[in-house]
């Protein structure tokens, strides 16, 4: 791993993206890796962070990122979509 983060790096540096760019972005998918793993939820994201809850609500304005985004791709379909149990055995 170490080696493809210094590939990455140089390939950064090469590209002419600067340290703020580079910084910015790798804030930006790291939070959103979490949020995902996550299913969205703020508070569980912050735990495995280690911030607290309100700390990780700024750095999420701050990079502009909207938790509901990240929330409406992580949800469950709606039943009527899963099927019921019922339904489930009817079809068997």
């Amino acid at each position: 791993m170490k080696r493809e983060l210094d590939n990455l790096v140089t390939q950064m540096r090469a590209g002419g993206i600067t340290y703020d760019e580079a910084v910015r972005e790798f804030k930006r998918r790291f939070l959103l890796e979490v949020l995902a793993n996550q299913r969205g939820n703020q508070c569980r994201a912050a735990k495995e962070l280690g911030v607290h809850r309100n700390t990780l609500s700024r750095m999420l304005a701050e990079l502009q990122i909207d938790p509901a985004v990240v929330r409406s791709g992580a949800r469950r379909p709606p039943r009527s979509e899963r099927g019921s149990p019922e339904l489930k055995q009817i079809a068997r």
